[in-house]
């Protein structure tokens, strides 16, 4: 088999066999394939596409070009969630203990986050002695009594899409829908879970900007699932706003912990309802997602979840005293609020700009070696649609220093306020095949 040809087959329209997609992997993996040569294999794809049989083979090679995580230790139907990202994504803490409360395994391996805000592991050391990485030994133990535990990645998850992302953010190939169906789904199958939930977001905060590029990479990602063995669900999500109300680590926690006690945002709540749903059907337990929301409702206002994600931060070493009282997280130097200049309603509030601005702050990093401010951010008081004053804060901002007209400017830069609109629709579609 040569490089050359299988460039030359794809290019030209042809579908790979399993053997000629694993050739591809395992070679370019162990540095046998050039980079010359995997940059017009990927441009041949980004082109000509992948059927779903073709991309299920990629990822499956991909998943099994390192550590193949083994949860059979655990009991019970180990499901998974997966963002494809966005601004101010509190979720994770929100379902891990909400879907574990209604009997469900929750055993998560995240990553941290580059970007906006730190990723689910920034965000739960943001609890004073919180541990993300413990033995397997007592990850097992832990998760079978407890049914959750959110740990960070370990061993070496399949290498070869470390390689290839790099080679495709350098080659115009990042935004195929194959590269990034197989690039994600490798991952979480090499994480070894039995069922996954997606939230592919769309809009001006999330990597898909386009409804239905979103909507065809949610489908394809959950026929490649099921076809690789996974049951696997999605939800097209909006993420032209920040989703809730809080952007930042310590802030996002504390708004997790208030959802958990019933105080929520609305869209964060639903968001964690609709995701959650999907995870107790997955699990088994429940036959329908209209019989799983009303388990995790019951759940969240009887007070049993906000006591598992307690049960989850003392089991993992963290200070549960701050749980009890969030407003211990709450530590930056500096409260200042931002002011409406005009009567109005807010229009927009751009996503990614206002995740950005987070950023400047020190909530997240912009290289691997960044160290990330747990205690800055930015909490939003006004949303889309909402009506709002002159001189009525649109949000506060948290930050470790006075001199922030950067920040500020760029806040007011990406808020607009004008004439009544509405509030744009958070779930585009729901998807199970």
């Amino acid at each position: 088999m040569r490089m050359v040809d299988l460039i030359e087959k794809k290019r030209n329209g042809h579908e790979l066999s399993k053997a000629e997609i694993l050739f591809i992997i395992e070679n370019y993996t162990n540095g046998t394939i050039p980079d010359y040569q995997m940059s017009a294999f990927l441009m041949a794809v980004y082109y000509q596409d992948m059927t779903d049989e073709e991309i299920t083979e990629m990822t499956l090679a991909m998943a099994n070009s390192g550590d193949v995580i083994d949860l059979s230790k655990l009991h019970g139907i180990k499901v998974d969630k997966h963002s494809t990202g966005g601004v101010g994504d509190t979720t994770t803490l929100i379902l891990a203990p909400l879907v574990a409360s209604v009997g469900a395994t929750v055993a998560k391996m995240s990553g941290r986050g580059l970007g906006y805000t730190g990723g689910t592991l920034d965000k739960l050391e943001a609890i004073p002695g919180f541990k993300v990485e413990i033995s397997d030994e007592d990850f097992v133990q832990i998760v079978n009594e407890s049914h959750v535990a959110v740990i960070g990645q370990s061993g070496d998850l399949a290498p070869a899409d470390k390689k290839l992302y790099a080679l495709r953010d350098v080659t115009a190939t990042v935004d195929s829908i194959p590269l990034i169906a197989s690039s994600i789904m490798s991952k979480k199958i090499a994480a070894g879970a039995d069922a996954i939930v997606l939230d592919v977001t769309t809009g001006d905060g999330a990597f898909m900007k386009n409804i239905e590029d979103a909507k065809r990479l949610a489908h394809t990602m959950v026929r490649i699932g099921k076809l690789a063995g996974r049951n696997t669900m999605a939800v097209i999500s909006d993420m032209s706003q920040p989703l809730g109300e809080a952007i930042g680590n310590s802030l996002e926690v504390v708004e997790a912990i208030n959802t958990l006690k019933g105080h929520g945002p609305a869209d964060l709540v639903e968001m964690c309802y609709a995701l959650g749903s999907q995870m107790v059907v997955l699990a088994e337990k429940a036959d329908t997602l209209e019989a799983a929301r009303e388990m995790l409702e019951e759940a969240l206002n009887s007070g049993k979840a906000f006591e598992k994600f307690k049960e989850m931060v003392q089991n993992q070493g963290g200070d549960v005293s701050v749980i009890e009282q969030p407003e211990k997280l709450l530590t930056a130097q500096y409260q200042i609020e931002l002011p409406a200049l005009k009567d109005g309603y807010v229009n927009r509030l751009v996503a990614n700009e206002i995740g950005i601005a987070a950023m400047m702050l020190g909530a997240g990093r912009k290289t691997k070696e960044d160290e990330i401010d747990h205690s800055v951010g930015l909490m939003l008081h006004k949303k889309v649609g909402d009506q709002v004053k002159a001189g009525e804060s649109l949000m506060t901002i948290y930050s470790n220093t006075e001199d922030i007209a950067d920040v500020k400017e760029l806040l007011y830069q990406n808020v607009t306020i004008g004439g009544p609109t509405e509030e744009p629709p958070l779930l585009h579609g729901i998807i199970t095949d």
